[in-house]
């Protein structure tokens, strides 16, 4: 990190909750205060500041610093244990389909008259099936997110900047993050929440075009390209709890 002098990892008891963050020295003027979506505090200081100032900083902000950090586990998906197992029910874009594994010649996925029927060559093992409907869900999920993309960026249009790319994964502890080479990366289980939850998402990321954080201007630009973001946010919780 350009201009820091020292690091070191420290805690921060706020009645009681407790804050873990980051304190990093640097060549610079003013204390900052960033909360990460992955919900990392990072705090950078002035080389030579007094602990007990930076404290006190935290102390003023630890409210805002707590509501960041609930905010991004918002991204963190919940869906259930499966067993791969005919019977059981799996999501996509916000639908239970039932599973029906079987065996055939051939391994497949389709999802037809609501089931999704898994065709496996060999023996009927949940680790084959499990792997099937993995691969499925990423190539769904290329053909959805690419469309979704298409929905939201005519709104963008207007800030200058160039389209994202889009990568698919597997993400723990978020739905999206955007990059600042300009990748937008969703997370692959996000195919299997409705349409207009993967949509709040992409639009969520193509809003940190233009601010990088989660300021007041943010908000208002979140609020004015997707009026009711909250509920949508709140469905999109509830889809995969």
């Amino acid at each position: 990190m350009t201009g820091a002098t020292n690091c070191e990892n420290r805690s921060f008891i706020y009645g009681q909750k407790t804050i873990e963050y980051r304190l990093i020295y640097a060549k610079r003027k003013t204390l900052e205060i960033a909360v990460h979506p992955d919900s990392t505090v990072i705090i950078k200081a002035p080389a030579g500041s007094e602990i007990s100032l930076i404290e006190k900083k935290i102390h003023k902000r630890a409210r805002w610093i707590l509501k960041q950090v609930d905010y991004f586990r918002q991204f963190t998906p919940k869906t259930p244990e499966r067993l791969y197992i005919s019977g059981e029910t799996h999501l996509y874009l916000g639908k239970q389909y039932r599973l029906k594994v079987i065996k055939g010649q051939k391994n497949s996925v389709k999802l037809s008259r609501g089931v999704f029927q898994i065709t496996c060559r060999d023996e009927l093992k949940p680790e084959l099936v499990k792997r099937l409907m993995k691969k499925w869900y990423s190539e769904k999920a290329n053909i959805q997110f690419a469309e979704s993309i298409e929905r939201c960026w005519p709104k963008f249009k207007f800030l200058g900047f160039g389209k994202p790319s889009i990568s698919v994964k597997h993400m723990k502890k978020r739905w999206g993050s955007l990059s600042e080479k300009g990748t937008m990366t969703l997370n692959t289980e996000l195919v299997k929440v409705p349409k207009q939850c993967i949509d709040y998402v992409v639009i969520h990321e193509l809003c940190h075009l233009k601010y990088h954080d989660h300021s007041p201007d943010y908000y208002r630009m979140l609020d004015s390209l997707m009026p009711g973001w909250e509920k949508i946010k709140h469905k999109l919780e509830l889809s995969m709890a």
